[in-house]
């Protein structure tokens, strides 16, 4: 029979069955096949913190389909994915069909492309025990936390809620950051612009005040600048000083997983869950019109900035042939993203085929795919192009012994901003200068004082989270976007529009972690213990030593805990409301439970009136002209519904907004956020607009 290769995704089947033809079965094991059993710890920590594992629920069939096939099979190869959950389930897989580990039948394949799949076939090897190693102690690590912690808060704070270790560290951040913006004591400050204009020029340009009789200006209050404007009634300005210069600004670096989450949520406006998802749907692979089916992108969780010779060869026969010569570097661009080689597993996220552009490939990918797709092809080919080049202009503008500063700048030299720009973070603005020379006179048309006041740290985005996870080192690409999504899901965290804000629950949570589990909840701690297993990985530690020095102090500061709590509870505190209680006339408050947020009256137990908390939108129902009302599922991922559900029925995912369509008067929803679609869900209408 033929060759038989196991996936983890059926999405890679049509791809990989294509590319190797008939001499070989192409299955799919739909992710992990064994696991810890969910009733028990299932680890003996006394003997070495051996698991036990077994056979997933539902997972039954596919096993056998598996089994059966393998024994028919003249080889088996572990086609699963490239990182450590990948491993582990190819360690299991072979574990089951009773595989010699040191057999070689371990293939990956960096992209889900001819190329990428005939080198991965081209390289076999046997099943790494260190990574498989450093899965399983993640893996126990959390059991262990999760297994032993979460019956404690059960008792100390709330029935049904869990613990986790890198989740407990990122709530932790979320409300420091909290409490950071509550002590926050703004601090008064004031600065001095000038509008001028030059001889001859209309257009008048910006200065700031930056030095008074030379010395650096610091002006505290209104008096202090009101002195300032005082001396500069009526004073000539003129230019003191200019230098004119360059500047190049270098293309941003190929995605990794962290950058890639940041862009999407800042550009398109998406949730990591999201983004990882479609990411998936692009590695795994599409049916390109007039290409065939082949993964658009190389894996997308990785830390790396490495990018494939091949790759760096295509991209610059592409851009030389699309723009030119000129907007190639005079040498090749190679970037780096530090750490160890763990990390630099992978290539960058870029595109497999650099020539394959995006309106190529449009007709053939859903209005998601196509949006990241575009992403990640721009960012790449520009981080594989020229500098631009920018005309900088710098001078000093003198009035009555005041020394105002402005600077400018022009485009020289467009280079890779052609194809792509970072978000612009440091505010940086092009303020236009005319033409300046030492000893110009300028027309001062407006001067005054523009108060200040230092604003406390923003809350944390999903996108700003994230960049602090890869600061603080306390995750791994494979597990940010799951991260976010548990502690969001599990009430500690909750959104509040894009900013991520910490509940009551979260708050009660992780004060009581910090006093009696300081280490769950210390970042450098859980950024020590992701380089542990990191270095379980590379060989160059133990797996049961790493988690043998866990348990010591982690089964020490729970026996503590129990006696400094004994008979103690901690009240998680109600939100506070000005709705009135319809039955009693007692004030109502927010709640907590296992749904959700809920409205229930002060008055309980003699009143046990409760109600829904319900967030009306500005829409109408398009089917019955009803109410829409803004709900949660039991994941916490918002959608929309009829007042009247369940008789009406109608629900969406997409946003209702005030507008209506044209065509029939109905409600237009946005679909897909700030660069998406309005529609109209008006059965028969079929209305639909792109987002201006």
């Amino acid at each position: 029979m033929a060759d038989l290769i196991i996936l983890e995704s059926p999405s890679k089947i049509h791809t990989v069955q294509h590319t190797l033809g008939n001499g070989y079965k192409v299955v799919a094991c739909m992710g992990h096949v064994r696991d810890l059993q969910k009733t028990k710890l299932s680890v003996d920590i006394e003997h070495g913190f051996k698991p036990t594992y077994v056979n997933i629920a539902g997972k039954e069939k596919v096993i056998d389909d598996i089994k059966k096939l393998a024994d028919k099979a003249e080889h088996v190869y572990f086609a699963t994915d490239p990182d450590r959950e990948g491993e582990a389930i190819s360690w299991h897989l072979a574990t089951l069909l009773g595989f010699d580990m040191n057999e070689k039948n371990r293939v990956t394949f960096n992209e889900i492309t001819k190329t990428g799949v005939e080198a991965g076939m081209a390289s076999p090897r046997s099943i790494d025990m260190n990574t498989v190693n450093a899965q399983q102690a993640r893996r126990i690590l959390d059991r262990i936390v999760g297994y032993k912690l979460s019956p404690f808060l059960w008792k100390k704070v709330r029935r049904g809620l869990s613990a986790g270790r890198v989740q407990s560290a990122a709530v932790r951040m979320i409300v420091d950051r909290e409490n950071e913006i509550r002590q926050f004591v703004p601090v008064e400050s004031w600065s001095i612009e000038a509008k001028l204009n030059a001889a001859g020029s209309r257009k008048a340009f910006n200065a700031k005040l930056a030095t008074v009789d030379g010395k650096k200006v610091d002006l505290k209050t209104k008096d202090d600048a009101d002195a300032i404007l005082k001396r500069l009634e009526g004073a000539e300005f003129s230019v003191a000083s200019v230098k004119n210069g360059t500047r190049l600004r270098s293309p941003a670096a190929p995605f990794s997983t962290p950058t890639l989450l940041q862009d999407a949520a800042q550009r398109l406006g998406w949730q990591s869950r999201k983004t990882m998802s479609i990411a998936q749907e692009l590695y795994e692979g599409v049916d390109i019109k007039g290409v065939g089916a082949m993964g658009l992108i190389t894996y997308m969780r990785t830390d790396s900035l490495r990018v494939s010779e091949e790759a760096k060869a295509s991209a610059k026969s592409f851009i030389e042939n699309a723009y030119g010569s000129e907007y190639l570097p005079k040498t090749p661009k190679n970037y780096r993203a530090g750490g160890n080689n763990v990390q630099d597993a992978h290539e960058a996220i870029r595109p497999t085929m650099p020539d394959l552009i995006p309106d190529t490939a449009k007709p053939s990918l859903t209005n998601d795919q196509y949006k990241l797709y575009k992403l990640i092809w721009s960012r790449f080919i520009a981080s594989q192009m020229a500098d631009c080049i920018l005309n900088t202009t710098a001078a000093s503008i003198e009035a009555e012994g005041c020394v105002f500063r402005t600077s400018g700048f022009s485009v020289k030299f467009d280079g890779f901003t052609v194809i792509y720009e970072e978000q612009n973070d440091d505010g940086e603005e092009n303020n236009a200068l005319p033409p300046l020379k030492a000893g110009d006179p300028l027309k001062a048309k407006s001067l005054g004082g523009v108060q200040h006041f230092t604003q406390p740290p923003p809350r944390y985005t999903e996108a700003t989270l994230i960049k602090a996870f890869k600061e603080y080192g306390i995750a791994r690409p494979s597990t940010y976007a799951t991260t976010i999504t548990t502690i969001i899901s599990r009430a500690y965290v909750e959104r509040e529009g894009r900013q991520l804000k910490p509940t009551a629950l979260g708050e009660v949570t992780t004060e009581l972690m910090k006093e009696h589990f300081k280490d769950i909840v210390d970042l450098g701690f859980t950024a020590e213990m992701e380089d542990d297993l990191d270095k379980i990985e590379l060989g160059e530690k133990n797996w049961t030593d790493v988690l043998s020095g866990f348990y010591g102090s982690f089964e020490k500061s729970l026996e503590q805990a129990e006696v400094d709590m004994e008979g103690k509870r901690v009240k998680v505190p109600d939100e506070e409301t000005d709705i009135i209680c319809e039955k009693c006339g007692k004030p109502m408050v927010i709640k907590l439970g296992k749904y959700g947020k809920f409205l229930a009256c002060t008055g309980f137990p003699e009143c046990k009136n409760t109600r829904r908390i319900v967030q009306e939108t500005p829409g109408k129902c398009p089917v019955c002209g009803k109410k829409i009302i803004q709900r949660k599922t039991r994941k916490a991922k918002k959608y929309f519904g009829c007042e009247d559900n369940p008789r009406c029925g109608f629900m969406t995912w997409d946003t209702p907004t005030a507008e209506v369509c044209p065509k029939c008067g109905c409600t237009l929803f946005n679909k897909g956020g700030a660069h998406g679609k309005l529609v109209c869900h008006k059965e028969g209408c079929g209305y639909e607009r792109d987002m201006k």
